[in-house]
């Protein structure tokens, strides 16, 4: 057992939690943080945002090499995988990273606990947090943040089994590539693992319940993005649903349900992406009289402070997109109003990205928001076709849509498909944030030729006035 008391205790060693740890330490609070993986940086680092794009980009390299050098006057014979080493090079980068996690936290004196946690009842207003251990503690702290982020969402009628009805997280450490592969939701997830094992040779279909990819996502870029994909050699199928899967000699038959009426598929292996949710089991939020919305979230005021004094919440546990970044930003927002800062966070310039080929960014809001709240607006739109640098990356399909206020030119929102489009959000975001509009894009010099002239160009075709569209 432990008599310590800390200023901060976390709970989970996410982007959110090892970052709230880091700046709470920043400002001079004694801190502990619990998580109960052997390595730090939570689901993000170990199993989803950082692995997964190691594997994207490895297998991109893969698909260029057997699909697109020719076209640069480079022709490669005889390329081939080798899958053990590629998932190799995916485990040292996330080593790499969890350490320097580690590092950091020795650097910023900063507690760590690995254990599972849960709460207890607090005592004279101290929170009281047992740590199952080899010798189990308690911990003590006047301040408990809960980051412990969120899990996949499982299938009744597809229960995971980690090796034939496999998450993401399984997907990313397949021992060999399969000859075909089911993929159920066509979101952000389901797209980029199905990218990845397309490139190295699988036969991918996705299933998507809605009428278009990435739910919520631009429906122009929805469609060119489906375009591609199936160019790439993803089969789509929209507005379908999995019925039942049956085992079978080699893999499932699956029963599929569409519009055109009922269909069996069979398939080796079946990546269920339908979602994720709130990861709050066994953490006894019972105990301070905590219980989680209809969504399964944790409702919070504007200091990120749940309904039970002195306990926060931030990241996947409460409302708002799942986005790593969103949970860093809420997790500094958070310890520096604990230390009397007026820090707040603009929910609407948080930017979403999808790793796919081409890659897809937004941020702000959408068209159909806009619509949706009478919100008039005026749409610039450039194609990355007009794109010297694009061209000579000989990557030019997709294209920039700003949407702006007709008479301020205040931009509302900023939709990309197209290469780097992931660096590309960035300077949008930026002038989002800070309430900017096309003229401020305008007025800016950018360096030519880059991609990032495409934006401008964009935000000049608002009023009509792109030079190059």
């Amino acid at each position: 057992m432990s008599d310590k008391i800390y200023d901060l205790l976390v709970i989970g060693a996410g982007p959110g939690g090892y970052v709230a740890a880091i700046r709470g330490a920043q400002l001079g609070f004694k801190v502990g943080v619990i998580e109960k993986r052997a390595t730090l940086g939570g689901v993000c680092l170990n199993e989803g945002c950082i692995p997964s794009k190691a594997l994207l980009e490895s297998s991109e390299q893969f698909h260029k090499m057997n699909n697109t050098l020719d076209t640069h006057g480079i022709s490669c014979n005889n390329v081939n995988l080798d899958l053990k080493k590629l998932m190799a090079r995916k485990e040292q980068i996330v080593t790499k990273l969890t350490t320097g996690i580690a590092g950091l936290f020795k650097k910023n004196k900063i507690d760590s606990y690995s254990g599972s946690a849960r709460i207890l009842p607090p005592i004279d207003g101290v929170q009281q947090v047992e740590v199952a251990t080899d010798t189990p503690l308690l911990l003590k702290t006047t301040r408990l943040l809960l980051a412990t982020g969120s899990e996949a969402i499982e299938l009744p009628h597809l229960p995971f089994d980690g090796k034939t009805i496999i998450s993401a997280r399984d997907a990313l450490s397949l021992s060999k590539v399969p000859k075909t592969m089911l993929v159920v939701g066509g979101g952000v997830i389901g797209l980029e693992m199905g990218s990845v094992w397309s490139r190295l040779g699988t036969e991918v279909t996705v299933v998507e319940m809605l009428p278009q990819l990435i739910p919520g996502t631009d429906p122009q870029i929805a469609k060119l993005l489906q375009r591609n994909l199936s160019k790439q050699g993803l089969e789509i199928r929209l507005e379908t649903r999995v019925d039942s899967a049956e085992k079978i000699t080699r893999g499932f038959s699956v029963s599929l349900s569409s519009k055109k009426g009922q269909e069996t598929l069979e398939t080796d292996i079946i990546l269920v992406a339908t979602g994720r949710r709130p990861q709050t089991t066994g953490l006894g939020l019972d105990a301070v009289d905590l219980v989680p919305n209809e969504q399964g979230f944790l409702d919070v005021d504007e200091n990120y402070q749940t309904s039970a004094p002195g306990i926060y919440a931030i990241g996947d546990l409460i409302p708002g997109p799942m986005l790593a970044h969103k949970a860093s930003d809420e997790g500094v927002v958070c310890v520096e109003r604990m230390h009397g800062q007026q820090a707040s966070l603009n929910y609407q310039a948080i930017p979403a990205v999808t790793y796919t080929h081409p890659e897809v960014a937004s941020v702000g809001r959408s068209e159909s928001g806009l619509k949706a709240d009478n919100i008039p607006y005026t749409a610039g739109k450039f194609y990355f076709a007009a794109s010297g640098r694009a061209l000579c990356m000989d990557d030019s399909e997709g294209f920039i849509k700003v949407l702006a206020d007709p008479e301020s030119g205040r931009i509302h929102g900023v939709h990309i498909i197209g290469p780097h489009a992931s660096e590309l959000i960035a300077e949008a975001t930026t002038v989002i944030n800070f309430g900017g509009s096309i003229h401020d894009i305008a007025m800016t010099c950018h360096a030519h030729p880059t991609l990032a002239e495409a934006l401008r160009e964009a935000a000049l075709a608002v009023n009509k006035e792109a030079i190059h569209a």
